[in-house]
């Protein structure tokens, strides 16, 4: 599982980082052809688009490296199996909440599927919608992972005491 997860996040830095550096690459052109006098109307399309694949692929990653959005207040003042079960409690509400983002987020890329971008009509927007579905799916992972280890550790906690 462990190596699962390790593959996972390493693929999930790596599209983030893909998607960032065509963030940067557009918005430079962007910068240069208005300098000159040229208007590249898809640069802002495209600049968006990657950017938020890049978020969501870091935000997934974030889960998995537990620093994410986290109030860790009362989780420093418990000890031993109190502090486990908070961590167990927090687990499986990152679990519900990502399965609910999931599955609407399916949905989302079912019914805009066939939008299409407004500067490349080329372009389904399905593709930038499949970002949530997948950053969802991966933090369910990377949930149950660390649910998975929590769960192992406050058993070998009650054989110890």
């Amino acid at each position: 599982m462990k190596q699962l997860i390790r593959m996972l996040e390493k693929t999930q830095i790596t599209i983030g980082l893909a998607f960032l550096t065509v963030f940067f690459l557009v918005i430079m052109l962007q910068i240069i052809t208005r300098y000159i006098g040229i208007s590249v109307i898809w640069t802002e399309e495209v600049a968006n688009y990657s950017f938020i694949w890049a978020i969501f692929m870091g935000a997934a990653v974030m889960v998995n490296r537990r620093e994410h959005f986290n109030f860790d207040l009362l989780q420093r003042k418990l000890k031993g199996k109190s502090r486990i079960t908070l961590s167990i409690f927090n687990d499986l509400v990152l679990i519900a909440f990502n399965l609910a983002i999931f599955s609407l987020g399916i949905q989302v890329v079912i019914e805009f599927w066939n939008y299409t971008w407004a500067t490349i009509p080329e372009m389904k927007m399905g593709y930038v919608w499949l970002s949530i579905p997948i950053m969802a799916g991966t933090m369910v992972i990377y949930s149950i992972s660390h649910l998975i280890n929590h769960v192992e550790t406050w058993k070998t906690k009650g054989v110890m005491e």
